[in-house]
């Protein structure tokens, strides 16, 4: 049976600092963090366990480049659990490991509001004249793009091959609904074809199928093998294919399809269908350049498919798969919805795409450039179109485009303020804020598996977390209440650990 699919998002944000003569992104993004976390207890990243060098496929090729790691830049863990910190010039929010797609959506809104909440902190510090402004976007229209990556747990049995094979096709089809849109290209050379709008901000900058980098020749499928938990059982899929999304309805689609293509795998569900694309780098781009969905991709095996067909048909695998085997993986009654929203997007790209403008990133920005465009006679080179591109990311509500728009919402506001301080209930980031909230001075360090207490004597105690859905309020709430010190609380743990 699949694993239970554990969740988290990852997101690089662009940064300006305006006012101040040249900007530096590193000093900015220090200071935007550094302000928003001078309000509360700081408690440091532990870098014991990181290791982005490991490769799924047991060798990196030749030249490869892993992600390098910035342990002088500051690195701050919350006490919703996540990670904030300064990864390659941008300020990231990591979110805390999830436990269905629509928490994932949660502590997403959740991190844009603590970026929101960053800018004006940063503000009291910064000289008269100066400010800082951020955007949850990818690119910064100059050929640098900045990730937005999400991560699945799943069983580290399953071939990583077998992986790769069946979920290529949906990572280069989905964009047709969790694209977030772009005004024209930054890729070197488009074949030809004359890019005005696409539906993704993303697909320009991929040059490979499968690969370990994260900044240059960008894969598909990333191999960077970093568990973050019981490397024996489990393997993380880090994927960097995806756009930043600020619709709700598309980041619940993309993690919650997604999600459901990843149990189907582990089940082997996909039996001898093989949809593997003969040049998934191109073909990423060619779907994303085709506004009109009915480009024909060559298939590996013969014929063509165009994107909305392929998803299609593994939407009719799914449910194939939800009838025969269930959706307890994704979350019974989650994966059920994210099934009727899937088949609801698919028929409206099939009959008239603008009918999803109050859903997905691509269409909503679109229709609002378009019709933009339309009524001021504007081509769309016009500077004018992409700096309103740019503004559709404005993290800040009052400024944002994208929150002028009636988008629908999967969660309310008042989740996402709560989600704002609060851990999810139901992965092991509860213990992990529930520990900052209660004995952050006691805590040295943490990371996504294990807390390190200093109890000011030596030596420092680490206290392992390496199962995802361990440490949830259901199995800890009791512990944690019963605890009046920091001492207590890993005293009982370590003789807990000690009679297993």
């Amino acid at each position: 049976m699949a694993l239970p699919k554990v969740l988290g998002l990852e997101t690089e944000y662009g940064i300006q600092q305006r006012g101040g003569g040249d900007s530096n992104p590193i000093a900015a993004s220090s200071v935007l963090i550094n302000a928003y976390v001078a309000q509360i207890r700081k408690v440091g990243w532990d870098f014991e366990d990181e290791s982005p060098g490991n490769d799924a496929r047991g060798y990196a090729r030749d030249g490869a480049l892993p992600p390098d790691i910035e342990t002088h830049l500051v690195n701050a863990v919350l006490t919703n659990g996540a990670r904030y910190y300064v990864d390659h010039a941008h300020p990231e929010y990591s979110s805390p490991e999830c436990s269905d797609p629509r928490q994932v959506v949660l502590y997403d809104k959740a991190g844009e509001r603590i970026l929101a909440q960053s800018m004006i902190a940063a503000s009291r510090t910064l000289p008269p004249g100066q400010d800082i402004v951020v955007y949850k976007n990818n690119s910064d229209g100059k050929g640098n793009s900045y990730g937005t990556h999400e991560n699945y747990l799943m069983d580290r049995s399953v071939p990583f091959a077998r992986v790769v094979q069946h979920v290529m096709p949906h990572f280069v089809t989905r964009q047709i609904y969790c694209g977030a849109g772009k005004v024209g290209t930054e890729a070197s050379s488009t074949g030809g074809v004359d890019v005005t709008f696409q539906l993704s901000s993303r697909a320009d900058f991929f040059e490979e199928e499968v690969g370990l980098e994260t900044t240059l020749k960008r894969p598909i499928v990333n191999t960077r093998d970093e568990p973050h938990a019981d490397a024996q059982k489990y393997r993380r899929l880090h994927v960097i294919v995806g756009d930043a999304n600020l619709a709700e309805v598309a980041t619940y689609l993309k993690v919650g399809v997604t999600s459901i293509i990843l149990s189907m795998i582990e089940d082997d569900w996909f039996g001898d269908r093989d949809f593997t694309l003969a040049a998934p780098v191109q073909a990423i781009r060619q779907v994303s350049y085709d506004l009109s969905l009915t480009k024909p991709l060559p298939l590996a095996a013969g014929g063509t498919i165009t994107a909305l067909q392929l998803q299609w048909e593994l939407f009719d695998l799914a449910r194939k798969y939800a009838e025969d085997r269930g959706l307890a993986s994704v979350g019974e009654d989650v994966g059920q919805d994210v099934m009727r929203r899937w088949e609801a997007v698919l028929n409206g790209l099939e009959t008239d795409p603008m009918s999803l403008a109050t859903q997905l990133d691509w269409v909503g920005k679109f229709r609002l450039l378009d019709g933009y465009r339309e009524r001021h006679g504007l081509s769309w080179t016009d500077p004018r179109l992409a700096a309103m591109d740019l503004q559709y990311h404005d993290v800040r509500p009052e400024r944002s485009l994208f929150a002028k728009l009636a988008m629908e919402r999967i969660v309310t506001e008042e989740e996402v303020q709560e989600a704002i301080t609060e851990p999810p209930p139901t992965t092991r980031a509860y213990f992990r804020g529930k520990c900052l909230q209660r004995w952050g001075s006691a805590i040295a360090a943490a990371n996504w598996d294990s807390l390190v207490f200093d109890l000011g004597s030596e030596p420092l105690r680490r206290i392992p977390m390496m199962e995802p859905l361990r440490g949830t309020a259901e199995l800890v709430d009791r512990l944690l209440e019963g605890c009046t010190s920091p001492a207590q609380l890993v005293e009982r743990l370590e003789d807990a650990h000690r009679r297993q």
